[in-house]
């Protein structure tokens, strides 16, 4: 178990490490293209997009091809790709070299669920995504902290040489260290129509949506917060690029926590009084934050702080939700975390665009499309999971 959480927290970080690794660098980015911020944040939402629609090919192909060959060819495309960024010559090409990234990347984040799914019940399996939490929190923590060495010594351009050769590794961890977890015996070998029968399932599944779309938008306050630190930390409260990553990485460093006490709390409450608590935290705190944001209560510490707990409580969020998503669909495990990956990273690009489209050089876009996402995921959660929990109870 533990081999298998470290290979899957690896292939889980190809997410984090593709974001926040280059994030010191945007700055850099919009001067040498000579462009505004705002616009070099393209490069964030063209990444978005590429991940929400990428899991939507992926999921249903591992359920028919098995988990390790397409695992393989993503890993080879995202190691394809991130080179071509570094060589990329004009900015409209990077934004379509870090789409075609995704493609790559999102392989090993739709696949691992559904490897978890198809070895673990719904409580293991929460605890093992919690697992994989500890593996793949590493990734926010080092990243901006190599990012930034990188883009001092080297320019931002190397930040992409480095990234090709995480590529290259995760094609050997898969073919190496990586077994098999769907037999012949059990894929699916659905037809084009039979796929978008089951995504239509899965969309008119109000359980699937309630967990799905909760989680998916409590990881958008999280996107909205990557979006938006390069340029409220470095631009408005004049921290050093290459510093950047400590201050991320503390945040990074509460995830963790949370996502390991969520394992602790697991065997002493159900998940979904585990997640009631979870996205109040959430909610709270983002409101919380534009309070900050507005009247510059606390100054840029208050607003650290604030953040620390709003980012923090997706530890305890994420495994939950995506547990409880995919639980009643063992047979189509794949199509079950395609549809989940591609409903929360497209909310998550959602949120990032919309974080550069309210731009008007202060914090408040930041803070205000993240506690529009915090308290979205309360009211979803209450209405789509609690309530028909409560009524079922009753009767």
């Amino acid at each position: 178990t533990a081999r298998l959480a470290l290979v899957l927290g690896i292939l889980s970080a190809f997410g984090p490490l593709s974001i926040d690794m280059y994030l010191p660098g945007l700055p850099a980015i919009a001067r040498e293209f000579g462009v505004e911020t705002a616009a070099a944040q393209q490069t964030l939402s063209a990444f978005f997009i590429g991940l929400a629609l990428g899991q939507l090919v992926y999921g249903p192909l591992s359920d028919r091809l098995g988990r390790r060959r397409p695992l393989l060819f993503g890993c080879a495309v995202y190691a394809l790709a991130c080179l071509g960024c570094f060589l990329s010559p004009f900015l409209g090409g990077l934004i379509l070299l870090r789409f075609a990234m995704a493609l790559g990347a999102c392989a090993g984040m739709v696949i691992t669920r559904s490897v978890v799914r198809d070895l673990f019940d719904q409580r293991e399996s929460a605890r093992m995504y919690s697992l994989l939490v500890l593996v793949m929190g590493l990734a926010p923590i080092l990243a901006p902290l190599v990012g930034g060495q990188l883009l001092l010594f080297w320019g931002w351009r190397v930040i992409f040489l480095v990234l090709s050769a995480f590529g290259l590794l995760c094609v050997a961890l898969v073919y190496f260290g990586l077994p098999e977890s769907l037999p012949a015996e059990r894929r699916t070998r659905q037809s084009a129509g039979a796929v978008l029968r089951s995504y239509g399932r899965l969309l008119t599944d109000s359980r699937f949506m309630g967990y799905t779309v909760a989680g998916g938008l409590a990881s958008a306050a999280m996107f909205s917060y990557i979006s938006g630190s390069p340029f409220v930390f470095i631009e408005l409260n004049g921290v050093p690029p290459e510093r950047y990553g400590l201050l991320f990485g503390t945040n990074a460093v509460g995830l963790i926590i949370a996502s390991q006490l969520n394992r602790w709390l697991l065997e002493r409450y159900r998940g979904s009084q585990i997640l009631v608590s979870a996205i109040t935290v959430t909610a709270v705190s983002s409101l919380l934050l534009v309070v900050s944001a507005v009247t510059g209560l606390g100054g840029f510490p208050g607003m650290l702080f604030v953040l620390f707990f709003c980012i923090a409580s997706t530890g305890l969020v994420g495994p939950n939700t995506t547990a409880g998503a995919m639980a009643p669909y063992a047979r189509q495990a794949g199509s079950a975390s395609a549809m989940l990956g591609a409903i929360q990273f497209g909310l998550g690009a959602t949120a990032s665009a919309l974080v550069g489209l309210l731009f008007n050089g202060t914090a408040v876009p930041m803070a205000a499309t993240i506690a529009l996402c915090g308290v979205g995921s309360f009211i979803v959660l209450q209405l789509l999971v609690m309530r028909p929990l409560r009524v079922s109870a009753e009767s």
